[in-house]
């Protein structure tokens, strides 16, 4: 009975008016209302008040938007008025009633599909507004811009947080690999470097020589990647001497090499991309060229506990491929589906490998049955750039940007089949007509639930989102 009792008192004090002075303006609401906030927020605080007390609460802040967050508290979304105010304002004000976290839920944008994906900014360095690299956070949508010899990073609102100069002339590769650190490569100066942003100070670097080779000296970075222990970098020498080596992360300090290569040949040059694949234990490495007699390149595969090449290939001139003479123009990894994905140069298909079933020729080529792309014809040659996030395959031919996405239907009540067949994914459009006018795409990167795309010689970075009914995106 004294439990029945206790439930009541809260339900009718739940339901219960409460009234608020803000900045002048009354607010009246329910004490349920309020308390949806938590109970660490200020306005859970002031339902405690004495209940004897009517007299309005007075707190000394904008009325204007007090009134988009507590209908942002009644309906966990933000009415249409909220696009009168800035993000860093409604946070601000947010972060003063203790419910950033209704905010954050309220405009973060839902799982990426690429199907539905848009436009919804257009971020622009603070200078130099050609971006050279850039770098997404895995898990919040925050980017880092790298421009010149700077570093501008935007928070996950996409709110400009703060710069960093750093000795570097030019950086052409940049991995976050702790939340407030950064390692940087150019092709301009030697070596691997890092930077902590909390501070904006250069914390150490590394760099690939060997006392027995004199060769190996002013080596540059090409590509990057990262493990939760290890940081993979790719050096190159002046005299095309090339290797990746493994740092560990909490001394910065070289652990071991991997693959020295002449790189007198394609199957022998530098990677220009690096990928960690966690299941496995493996190291994703590729390089890809192009040359009066078509693209070439390889893929490559390292067991990063003992250094051993596990699988690889070279195109043109390895395996019993079907494809032989159609050589892949890009290839990337997709680490959550454990497959490889390329497109091919000349013909434009798309091929993909399960990465737990390599062999001599592990590709099937999928075919595009999809009825409301059209007469569209897959192109190869040209700017090719490939790259996959959240299981879905996101392909760049020019200025056009296209996703392959996982088909996942039962048909007659049974489960579609999980070995890799032709109709396995299906290709739709991203893009609309005017967006592939706006210039050869240059790279492709996710982050969080957002796509960040870059073109050649266009200022900033594009940042697509996947639309929601709520229009919370759009709002803001």
């Amino acid at each position: 009975m004294e439990d029945e009792n206790i439930q009541l008192a809260n339900r009718t004090l739940n339901q219960e008016r409460i009234k608020l002075n803000v900045g002048g303006k009354l607010f009246e609401t329910t004490v349920s209302t309020i308390r949806s906030g938590g109970p660490e927020s200020l306005l859970y605080a002031l339902s405690n008040r004495p209940r004897d007390d009517r007299n309005p609460i007075f707190i000394d802040r904008d009325p204007e938007i007090f009134s988009v967050l507590l209908s942002l508290l009644r309906t966990n979304r933000l009415p249409s008025s909220a696009r009168r105010f800035s993000k860093q304002e409604l946070f601000d004000e947010a972060i003063f009633y203790g419910i950033e976290a209704n905010l954050k839920s309220a405009i973060s944008p839902p799982s990426f599909d690429g199907i539905d994906a848009s436009i919804v900014a257009n971020i622009r360095p603070t200078s130099d507004g050609v971006v050279s690299a850039f770098t997404a956070g895995d898990g919040d949508g925050s980017i880092w811009l790298a421009h010149g010899g700077q570093i501008s990073c935007y928070d996950r609102n996409l709110i400009h947080d703060r710069t960093i100069r750093t000795h570097l002339e030019e950086i052409t590769s940049i991995r976050r690999v702790w939340p407030e650190i950064a390692a940087l490569g150019s092709d301009a100066t030697s070596g691997l470097h890092y930077y902590n942003f909390s501070s904006g100070r250069h914390i150490g670097s590394s760099n690939w020589s060997d006392p027995n080779d004199p060769r190996i000296y002013k080596a540059r970075v090409t590509a990057i990647a990262d493990s939760p222990t290890s940081i993979f970098a790719a050096f190159e020498c002046a005299h095309r001497e090339n290797s990746v080596l493994v740092i560990d992360q909490s001394t910065l300090q070289i652990t071991s090499e991997l693959g020295r290569q002449l790189g007198s040949s394609a199957k022998s040059t530098v990677a220009g991309k690096l990928a960690w694949i966690p299941e496995t234990s493996v190291l994703f490495g590729s390089s890809v060229t192009c040359g009066a007699f078509g693209y070439s390149g390889y893929v490559r595969l390292w067991d990063s506990r003992s250094g051993d090449v596990v699988w690889e290939t070279n195109e043109p001139g390895s395996g019993r491929s079907s494809r032989f003479g159609d050589s892949f123009a890009d290839v990337d990894v997709d680490v959550e589906s454990m497959k490889l994905f390329k497109i091919c140069s000349k013909s434009g298909d798309l091929g993909v490998a399960d990465i737990r079933k390599l062999g001599d020729d592990p590709w099937v080529y999928l075919k595009d049955k999809n009825p409301g792309m059209g007469n569209t014809g897959r192109r190869g040659s040209g700017n090719i750039k490939i790259h996959c996030f959240r299981k879905q395959v996101l392909v760049g031919r020019e200025g056009e940007l296209e996703v392959w996405s996982r088909v996942e239907e039962r048909e007659n009540g049974v489960e579609e089949s999980k070995d890799i067949g032709e109709d396995f994914y299906r290709r739709n459009y991203v893009d609309k007509a005017e967006d592939s006018e706006r210039g050869i795409i240059k790279e492709i990167e996710g982050g969080g639930d957002r796509l960040f795309v870059s073109r050649e010689n266009v200022e900033g970075i594009e940042v697509w989102e996947t639309s929601k009914s709520s229009g919370a995106v759009s709002i803001l």
